[in-house]
């Protein structure tokens, strides 16, 4: 006889197993994470050796990364953002390069150009740094909309075209960018079809007293930690398929798909308030990506499904930057992120 749970169909038989609508045994893939996500306590304490606190910020780096999603840290200048990325691409065995985007930047300089070969008498490609493993773009909104739109294809497709020829990308393939939102002059805004292939948009705040006093006796010591490989690529590539085994069940799909309808028809869900606030809401791709998120997190978490809690957790930074603001909402000083919170605190939880 099988106990049914209250909550996202998961079902309790005599024996204290758990089992999910009776076709997936929760016991064996809660079992299969734990062996599988131990690399995971590994890289947080790589990470905390350099980067101290912003432990929502290594998170989120760890859900890009599990979920094959590129990343965009929104943040005051000095607060680990770089370095956090560079310390990340440091624990893993892949190619890293870095991209400083300023106004004088081509597309050529990102993905590659078609270059004259006097030996063979011909034009070859040569690629550009975007054919790396990890690629960041810092201070993205430094360049222009053509330089920034030269990463659409290989953020999406994982592919770059130069000339006639198309080339793969290798994988894993992150894009981890980062932007300051104080500085208005000499910077270019991130269209909406950029922003919307970024899975991520983390906002990173000013790090705790305590945190701050060990930043300043870490820094005035004049060593630098350095850390050591610990992960190969190919571990990352079967790590996200164990993630994608993380079971997520019907209902949690509902709870979802609620949430991002909610953001484009805020009235159908008894929030008329913010009909006039939002002008657009989010795509197709922030239902899929919240999906992978979550799944992600619980994968962190050594949980092999997901709750509402997991979602919930990741809603804002998969939903911060695909709602559009009315002229309405920046007259009342609304945030995307309070709208979210609105819409977490009215959908109903599963």
């Amino acid at each position: 006889m099988l106990m049914q749970c209250p909550n996202f169909g998961i079902e309790i038989n005599k024996k204290g197993n758990i089992a999910m609508n009776g076709a997936i045994d929760i016991r064996e893939l809660n079992e299969m994470i734990e062996k599988q996500s131990g690399f995971v306590t590994n890289l947080l304490t790589g990470m905390d050796q350099v980067i101290v606190g912003q432990k929502h910020l290594v998170e989120s780096l760890l859900i890009g990364l599990l979920a094959d999603g590129h990343v965009l840290l929104e943040g005051l200048p000095g607060l680990a953002k770089t370095l956090a990325i560079k310390t990340l691409s440091e624990l893993i065995d892949a190619d890293f390069s870095r991209i400083q985007f300023t106004p004088d930047l081509l597309p050529a300089d990102v993905i590659g150009t078609m270059v004259y070969s006097q030996k063979d008498e011909e034009f070859k490609p040569k690629r550009g740094p975007v054919f790396a493993n990890f690629v960041l773009a810092d201070e993205i909104n430094r360049a222009p909309a053509k330089v920034q739109s030269a990463l659409l294809e290989a953020m999406q497709e994982r592919q770059v075209t130069i000339g006639k020829d198309t080339f793969k990308l290798p994988s894993p393939f992150l894009v981890l960018a980062t932007q300051n939102p104080i500085e208005q002059e000499g910077t270019y805004p991130l269209p909406e079809a950029q922003v919307d292939r970024f899975m991520l948009k983390v906002v990173i705040g000013y790090p705790e007293l305590s945190e701050e006093k060990k930043i300043i006796r870490q820094n005035i010591s004049g060593e630098r930690i350095a850390v050591k490989p610990i992960l190969k690529p190919e571990e990352i590539i079967e790590a996200r398929k164990v993630v994608r085994q993380v079971y997520l069940d019907e209902k949690i799909e509902q709870y979802i798909t609620d949430i991002v309808f909610a953001t484009r028809y805020p009235d159908k869900y008894g929030m008329k308030e913010l009909k006039e606030m939002i002008s657009f809401g989010g795509s197709p791709r922030a239902s899929i990506n919240l999906a992978l998120a979550a799944r992600a997190y619980a994968f962190i978490k050594r949980r092999g499904y997901v709750i509402p809690e997991d979602v919930r957790a990741v809603a804002h930074d998969v939903l911060r930057h695909r709602i559009g603001l009315s002229y309405e909402a920046e007259a009342s000083n609304m945030t995307a992120d309070e709208i979210v919170s609105v819409i977490l605190n009215r959908v109903e939880v599963p």
